[in-house]
């Protein structure tokens, strides 16, 4: 019996050489062939050049009244010209690296030309002949190659089409088309392949994308679902007046938004299921206090927590930060890092293997393979866009049934928090705690750079200190390091003996960095020059300045993520950008950070700005593969479409209901979430 995953050559011409290109293509079954959708449309209704305007594809109707000639040059290059006889109005038309067309040009004989308008000169650069008297059809055009040409994608569309359009059954269901006006499976198919009007072809393609959507927020669902299995290892009993009587020894009051993540991740570590959840909040939002809760509620049922940070500098700060907050209870912290001496690693082991420490804070050293856990109950992710997904998972496993809460600054638009993190449940702190000053930021012009000069000196003399971030070049680390260095020199020469100049960069060992990073914070020097190395950093309250040369070198989170190394006391604090963009989309860009200060409108900024391949800074890597939807420019159906597919799956025996059975059916098949 025929069906859509039959291979494609089961059609007539498909042999093995033709097999191997389509496969190229990314086309293997009928239904590859059938969702190869074409990348834009001809226009092919004859057009009235008197309206046409300059550079407009015409298809036009006219007589050959020259000889076309025919002109060879350099490797496999030609041109073939005539002139064109249009309503008493002559047109020069040229055909490039075509010239089996000349057979089918006869003088005095009418034909038919598609092409490019060129008003100027009166002429016409032709793309294709069209056969018949008259057109008024639109041209679907496909991506091809060398091996299958475009006609041959569209005979081989057709065939297949006309052989198992009865094998198009709506996977959607009914319901849910009917909600959003969509078209059948069928339908969708037929009109964006042999489209008669530009209207059909659109309403295609909006099915087309909802429906593509849809399918992958039901098969994320399904992957939530899997990490969702009862699991009473998993449950965190903790002790409630443990938690009270640590917010009540807070020397300031949660803001709401913190109170309702709070909410959030006890209720779910009450429940017999791994939590799995991801916290963001902005830079300063008070993510960390919110960690502590959630340890403590771990440690106060008996079990361990383990919280991993990328660097040893935060790491060390994280170690302070708890011993300080649980001062008052039962907590036995270790920090691990490589850093962490033989001796005193020997020391450490067993207390952790033990159960005696229970709060164990490090780096990647967490997952090393002779450190051993009690119970570890939670895992905490600082920073989670800087582990990949197997170093996560290499400490969770590192209990049986542990809880995991990943914690990001960097904010993620929406989306992304669809499409990357949409099996975890999402919690986001929106508000900063009260006393915070907004960053005032400001773009310049390098022409206007000893202004800036200026106004960071007055900020030293008033007993500030400086951040001075150097110029970003991709994929360059010593050119990164030559920069730092020149403009340390510059600094140095400016400031120097009256204030003080640190370099940091990402040359330097561990040790140098936290050096360099410990003697600012202890106002050592008053001016720190750095790559961005600093971008997760620890906190120094007296740093109130930042500034950043270059700056539309950066992405736009990645400099809202480097202006939260300022603003972290109760002083009005500035970021100054210098940059010279040399296009509007970098104008922009540097209007919007200037603009703004709401770390999620930026990260959404970005992703229309820049698209959707370069987010923190760093290339993204497992972003879902869509072949018509794009997350960014169609964010508002990947939203309805998540929706529905939520509202769905909430129920457990949705596969069951009749509407629900061909969706079902097409997911058992179907569970891979395809990505880049």
């Amino acid at each position: 019996m025929s069906s859509l995953v039959d291979s494609v050559s089961v059609l007539k011409g498909v042999g093995q050489k033709r097999l191997t290109a389509l496969n190229k293509l990314g086309i293997n079954t009928i239904n590859d062939l059938l969702t190869y959708f074409p990348r834009r449309y001809d226009d092919l209704s004859l057009k009235d050049l008197s309206t046409a305007v300059d550079g407009q594809k015409v298809t036009v109707k006219g007589q050959v009244i020259t000889a076309p000639t025919l002109t060879f040059f350099g490797r496999k290059k030609s041109r073939l010209s005539f002139r064109l006889k249009i309503n008493d109005q002559i047109y020069g038309v040229t055909f490039f690296n075509q010239p089996w067309l000349k057979k089918q040009l006869v003088l005095e004989a009418a034909v038919i030309i598609f092409g490019t308008f060129n008003q100027n000169r009166n002429q016409i650069q032709g793309m294709k002949v069209l056969n018949g008297d008259k057109s008024d059809t639109y041209d679907s055009i496909y991506p091809s190659n060398k091996a299958v040409k475009q006609a041959t994608i569209k005979q081989l569309i057709q065939l297949a089409f006309n052989q198992y359009e009865n094998q198009l059954v709506d996977i959607v269901p009914d319901w849910l088309r009917r909600k959003y006006r969509l078209e059948s499976f069928h339908d969708t198919i037929k009109n964006i392949h042999f489209p008669d009007s530009p209207v059909a072809a659109k309403k295609a393609f909006r099915t087309a994308k909802f429906m593509e959507f849809f399918l992958f927020a039901m098969k994320i669902q399904i992957l939530k679902a899997t990490h969702r299995k009862p699991d009473s290892h998993a449950t965190i009993d903790y002790d409630t007046k443990q938690i009270t009587d640590f917010q009540q020894g807070l020397s300031f009051s949660l803001t709401q938004s913190q109170k309702k993540v709070v909410d959030e991740i006890l209720h779910d570590l009450k429940r017999p299921i791994e939590m799995n959840r991801l916290l963001q909040g902005d830079v300063g939002s008070g993510k960390t206090v919110v960690a502590a809760i959630a340890i403590l509620a771990a440690i106060s049922s008996g079990k361990q927590a383990a919280i991993m940070a990328p660097t040893e500098i935060l790491a060390e700060q994280h170690a302070n930060s708890f011993a300080k907050m649980f001062a008052d209870f039962d907590i036995n912290i270790a920090l691990l890092t490589g850093a962490t001496s033989a001796l005193a690693r020997r020391a450490m082991l067993p207390s952790i293997q033990s159960g005696e420490v229970n709060l164990i804070v490090g780096t990647h050293a967490l997952f090393q393979d002779q450190v051993d856990y009690q119970n570890l109950g939670l895992a905490v992710i600082d920073e989670q866009h800087r582990f990949g997904v197997n170093q996560r998972q290499a400490l969770r496993q590192k209990g049986t049934s542990t809880n995991m809460l990943a914690m990001t600054a960097t904010p993620i638009p929406r989306t992304l928090a669809i499409t990357m993190y949409g099996d975890m449940d999402v919690s986001v702190i929106d508000e900063l705690p009260k006393g915070r000053k907004p960053i005032k930021t400001t773009w310049i012009t390098s022409a206007k750079t000893d202004s800036a000069l200026g106004f960071v000196k007055k900020q030293l003399e008033a007993g500030n200190q400086v951040y001075v971030v150097t110029p970003l070049i991709e994929e360059s680390e010593a050119v990164d390091v030559k920069n730092a260095m020149a403009i340390f020199e510059r600094f140095k020469a400016i400031f120097e003996p009256k204030f003080t100049v640190g370099l940091l960069h990402g040359r330097m060992s561990n040790q140098e960095k936290d050096d360099a990073m410990t003697d600012f914070k202890d106002n050592q020097f008053q001016v720190l020059v750095a790559t961005t190395v600093i971008e997760v950093g620890v906190d120094v309250a007296n740093a109130n300045t930042m500034l950043i040369f270059d700056a539309d070198h950066f992405g736009l989170a990645q400099l809202h993520q480097l202006r939260g190394r300022v603003g972290r006391g109760s002083k009005q604090s500035y970021c100054i950008l210098i940059a010279d963009p040399r296009n509007e989309i970098g104008k922009k860009r540097m209007k919007a950070i200037s603009s703004s200060t709401d770390g999620f409108f930026l990260s959404q900024k970005d992703l229309e700005l820049r698209g959707q391949g370069d987010i923190t800074g760093l290339k993204q890597s497992g972003l879902p593969d869509f072949k018509v939807a794009d997350p960014v420019g169609d964010l508002n159906i990947l939203t309805v479409a998540n929706q529905e597919a939520q509202n769905i799956t909430i129920n457990d025996d949705w596969q069951k209901k009749p509407e629900n059975v061909q969706l079902a059916k097409y997911l058992k098949y179907n569970q891979t979430i395809t990505t880049d």
